[in-house]
């Protein structure tokens, strides 16, 4: 069905008892979502509600009920066809705009792995479901309250909503019943990633960021062959992603950042965000460490602090020790958090934030995760908003299939419990990952809430680097076995659009590499330079007499 209009006429005569159910149709809507409903008809409802509806000049007689239920008892009023057709488009449209926002995040393309366990098409984000068609692209709708910047017409409305739900990112956040964090939301990532374009020099060091995530991992791999580390391979965009929250963070005012983790990726996060000297890990695979520093925890749950600059100045950086029991770190942090927040005197959240890097099986099996949840906005325990990052590398352990692991669709939909909204991103675009990244900062520091991002990724190697997982998981190691790295892809894109050269992009793997020779510190090159401890004195803990250093 094709509405070959593009004019509204003027005749608001009203509909007749034919079109009932039409009506009461749009009525719910108005009285649900006012903004999705077309101005005429706002108009229309308001005047009727307050019993002053008028048929073109004439003021309403007797015969017509103006109560919530709007169907109408004379026959002798109608809309001629071409308004029913027109308001019946609208309709339509809305739906179609509706039913992207809410469901939309089922079908972008967020998998890594292509088409491996992902859902199939859903017919509700198509125009045909809504009886629209290719004829109808060039007429021009009121598109509520979805923010588009082109000429609403249908083609640029379904156009745009592509763009922002459709893509690598799938945006989930309609559970929220808070309609101000929903506005705020669609306002901020409508439509898509045009909002937030990159550039040359941003891009160069995005690459720069995935050289060193790739860089370590390969050179742990050849310096200490068969010996665990948990390497990060296959979710390398980890490290963009703390750089932006981190740098972005620090020119927004923050001063401290506490971070707990697990163990997978913690040695990469060490080295390309703590600025740990490589040096002083190697000595640790070595043997070589003074035996009083630690309590002989394995290298791959130990802490760090350190002080790193950012636009806005020296940010303190305080990794938590992983305690091995998974996801036990969570309240930890959130403790930490509290703490510093409350000595600074930082009510509103500004100075310190918590990040919390999950396991996307442990996110959804550990009932502390559900447990610390409970808290976040609760008056005692409060932070001021958490950025959660899940590392979904869809296996755990060995159980790679949804349905032997959780009774959920997304191991994230836990923290629907806090209405906290989560952002699925394809790990394979780093663009993408960035983008997520300050979208999640600008979230949590407007509302003072927890968000969630899903960083939709894979596991190159076994559960640990010892594991063969092809015996495990022969389907989809099949599929991981034939892709390029994030770096590779990432490098061969910036490659084809100019942005530089193959031999540009070749020198910052030998230059990385040189690091890595040398045991030094990766912070000039990765433009986080690591200074002393920037904490006021009042301010500072020291533990020596509890490490023996």
């Amino acid at each position: 069905m094709s509405l070959h209009s593009n004019t509204l006429p003027s005749d608001e005569s009203f509909l007749d008892g034919e079109h009932a159910i039409f009506l009461e149709q749009i009525y719910q809507q108005y009285q649900e979502t006012p903004d999705e409903v077309s101005v005429e008809w706002r108009d229309y409802f308001s005047r009727m509600e307050q019993g002053i509806v008028t048929n073109g000049a004439a003021t309403n007689g007797s015969g017509m009920v103006h109560t919530p239920n709007v169907a109408m008892q004379s026959g002798a009023n109608y809309v001629p066809q071409s308004v029913l057709e027109r308001r019946s488009f609208q309709v339509r449209v809305s739906q179609l705009i509706n039913a992207y926002r809410y469901i939309g995040h089922l079908n972008a393309s967020t998998n890594p792995l292509g088409g491996y366990g992902e859902m199939p098409e859903i017919p509700q984000l198509d125009l045909a479901y809504h009886e629209l068609d290719q004829t109808d692209q060039n007429i021009a709708f009121d598109p509520g309250s979805f923010n588009i910047t082109a000429e609403p017409t249908l083609g640029n409305i379904y156009k745009a909503l592509q763009e922002t739900y459709k893509r690598t990112t799938g945006f989930e956040y309609m559970h929220i019943t808070d309609m101000e964090e929903k506005r705020w939301i669609q306002a901020r990532i409508e439509p898509g990633m045009a909002r937030d374009p990159m550039t040359g020099e941003q891009r160069k060091a995005l690459l720069k960021q995935l050289t060193a995530a790739e860089g370590f991992e390969q050179y742990l791999s050849r310096r200490y062959v068969g010996q665990k580390r948990f390497g990060l391979e296959g979710g390398e965009s980890l490290i963009p992603l703390l750089h932006v929250l981190i740098q972005e963070g620090g020119r927004e005012g923050l001063e401290e950042a506490v971070i707990g983790m697990a163990h997978r990726g913690r040695l990469n996060v060490l080295i390309n965000l703590m600025c740990k000297p490589s040096g002083v890990l190697f000595d640790e695979f070595d043997g070589k460490t003074d035996s009083d520093d630690y309590t002989g925890d394995v290298k791959y749950h130990k802490g760090y602090s350190n002080d790193v600059s950012t636009p806005g100045g020296s940010v303190h950086l305080a990794l938590a020790f992983n305690p091995s029991h998974l996801e036990i770190v969570s309240p930890v942090v959130e403790g930490s958090v509290r703490a510093r927040q409350e000595r600074r005197e930082d009510k509103e959240g500004k100075e310190v934030m918590g990040i919390i890097i999950h396991g996307d099986a442990a996110f959804a099996g550990q009932g502390v995760v559900m447990e610390t949840f409970s808290m976040a906005q609760t008056r005692g325990y409060r932070t001021r908003g958490t950025v959660h990052i899940v590392i979904n590398n869809q296996v755990g352990f060995t159980t790679s299939t949804a349905a032997d692991s959780r009774s959920t669709y997304y191991p994230t939909d836990a923290a629907k419990i806090i209405n906290a909204p989560i952002i699925h991103v394809n790990g394979d675009d780093p663009e993408a990952v960035v983008y997520a990244a300050k979208v999640a900062l600008d979230y949590r520091n407007h509302f003072k809430k927890d968000i969630v991002i899903d960083l939709v990724c894979y596991r190159r190697q076994g559960h640990n680097e010892a594991d063969e997982p092809f015996m495990t998981q022969p389907i989809m190691y099949s599929i991981i076995r034939k892709l390029k790295t994030t770096r590779t892809q990432y490098a061969e894109q910036l490659v084809a659009s100019g942005v530089l050269t193959q031999d540009e992009s070749d020198a910052l793997v030998k230059e990385y590499r040189s690091l890595m020779d040398e045991g030094a510190v990766t912070g000039d090159y990765l433009g986080d330079t690591a200074g002393g401890n920037a904490l006021p004195v009042e301010l500072q803990t020291h533990w020596n007499e509890y490490t023996g250093s």
